[in-house]
């Protein structure tokens, strides 16, 4: 299990970065997808060795300076900086006091009236342990039916791996699974004892699955996108999610579901106002 968070980030990127991007001239075709080292150090101004250490983890302390470089060569967009950032504080950080008090799970009532306006809309507020710590009635007609809040507390990312409806509900599992490796990764990670326990139970419970992941996707989840599901009641579903992150000391995200199709729209109307049978 990777405990480079900072290396694995920054290989991932030059690998996903092609030299056109970067500003390089097209050159010969490569066998390796990406840019080698040898040019992000040129472009960042610094030394391959340099770069080698970062990347293996030998050395988590580059300066501002040389991170603002890697993320100009890297191409990254704000929310990537951010997290780079964090990677790079993170490991200065003492999180002994924050595993005292342990996890978030109280919901501000603010944030619980937010709920309140946004049904029938499905919505989810969730922790850094993604446990669900309150949601929409929409979101219990929409998850309640394949077993998501089924836990005490529920939890998505245990779900995603232990409950083998997961697989039969999302037809793109495996893309959904590295979605929920990512977030468990966010922060300190195993630094925080809470995050590290839950960890150790997936890799006695998921193994490989979930190691694997562990080991090589990047703790920076997407903040939007689509999802394919399906629900045992009203069949395929595609959904838009938006992430939003609420306050540092919420240590929380709420989470909006809404039907990317008319065809989900019609579905989840009829969830919500389900058929009357008429006796003849």
């Amino acid at each position: 299990m990777s405990d480079n968070e900072l290396g694995l980030f920054l290989r991932s990127r030059r690998e996903a970065i092609t030299p056109a991007e970067a500003g390089l001239p097209a050159g010969e075709r490569r066998r390796t997808p990406g840019l080698r080292r040898s040019e992000v150090a040129t472009l960042a101004g610094v030394s391959v060795e340099y770069l080698i250490r970062l990347e293996q983890g030998r050395d988590r302390h580059p300066s501002a300076q040389v991170l603002a470089a890697l993320a100009g060569v890297l191409r990254l967009t704000p929310a990537q900086r951010v997290f780079l950032y964090r990677l790079v504080k993170g490991a200065d950080m003492d999180f002994s006091c924050r595993g005292e008090v342990g996890p978030a799970r109280t919901v501000r009532p603010t944030v619980r009236a937010v709920l309140d306006q946004l049904e029938p809309t499905a919505a989810v507020v969730v922790n850094q342990l993604s446990d669900v710590l309150a949601w929409t009635p929409g979101f219990a007609r929409l998850a309640g039916p394949f077993g998501l809040l089924d836990g005490d507390p529920p939890n998505l990312v245990r779900y995603f791996f232990t409950d083998p409806r997961a697989r039969a509900t999302y037809p793109d599992w495996a893309q959904v699974a590295d979605e929920q490796v990512a977030a468990l990764k966010q922060g300190p990670f195993r630094a925080d004892p809470h995050v590290a326990a839950l960890a150790d139970e997936l890799t006695v419970i998921a193994g490989e699955e979930f190691t694997g992941r562990v080991a090589t996707v990047p703790g920076l989840p997407q903040a939007n996108g689509t999802l394919r599901l399906r629900h045992p009641s009203v069949g395929a579903l595609r959904l838009a999610y938006e992430t939003l992150e609420l306050s540092a000391d919420d240590d929380q995200r709420l989470i909006v579901y809404l039907p990317a199709d008319e065809a989900t729209a019609v579905a989840l109307r009829r969830l919500r106002e389900p058929l009357r049978l008429v006796a003849g």
